[in-house]
């Protein structure tokens, strides 16, 4: 899961999976053409492709003002130097902030107001790294270098400061395991059951 950059990709193919991604996770939306021009989470992530670009260049005071730039439009901070990886998705998104060595796998889901944030003044890896497929809850902080395994969900408002399973369910303060990994091919007992909507906005 981890990279330096994130996976090549033609940049009409990234951003047809990039729409589609909003598409797919999205319930209110009406059109492609409402993704593009009205969806800030998905502006956010374009630019930062353009400054992550810049920054991996060496051109790092460009990667920040043009980062600086899209936090002031969007309200979403990505610091140049995080990596993240194919269709990310970040719903509603005013208030995300997103480290300098954050590391973010494919299909991941933020909500808005999520940090992935360090404890660590040190200049070494201090924020979290993201597996893929995870979903993380508004107002949720995820802080330290702290490993989110594959398939995770953070609850709304959860503050997670320890590596958390694959496939676990996380909530409060301090974030606690509420639903470990089932062995495979074992369901959970409540595994058909809907998902609360108060857990993640």
């Amino acid at each position: 899961m981890l990279r330096t950059t994130p996976a090549r990709a033609g940049w009409r193919v990234r951003l047809r999976e990039d729409i589609d991604a909003a598409v797919a996770r999205d319930p209110a939306v009406r059109s492609r053409t409402e993704v593009v021009l009205a969806y800030p989470g998905l502006h956010a992530i374009w630019a930062y492709r353009l400054h992550h670009a810049l920054w991996v260049r060496g051109h790092r005071l460009i990667a920040r003002l043009v980062s600086q730039a899209t936090r002031a439009v969007t309200g979403i901070e990505i610091h140049p130097g995080a990596v993240i990886g194919r269709r990310f998705f970040i719903d509603h998104g005013m208030g995300v902030v997103i480290g300098e060595t954050s590391e973010i796998g494919d299909d991941v889901m933020i909500y808005h107001d999520v940090t992935l944030g360090g404890r660590s003044l040190r200049k070494t890896k201090r924020h979290p790294t993201i597996g893929d497929g995870v979903t993380i809850g508004a107002g949720a902080r995820v802080l330290g270098p702290v490993l989110v395994g594959k398939g995770a969900q953070i609850g709304a408002n959860a503050v997670v400061v320890r590596d958390v399973p694959d496939d676990a369910i996380v909530v409060g303060v301090p974030g606690q395991v509420r639903v470990l990994p089932r062995p495979q091919g074992e369901a959970a007992p409540d595994a058909d059951a809907p998902v609360d909507p108060a857990m993640w906005i």
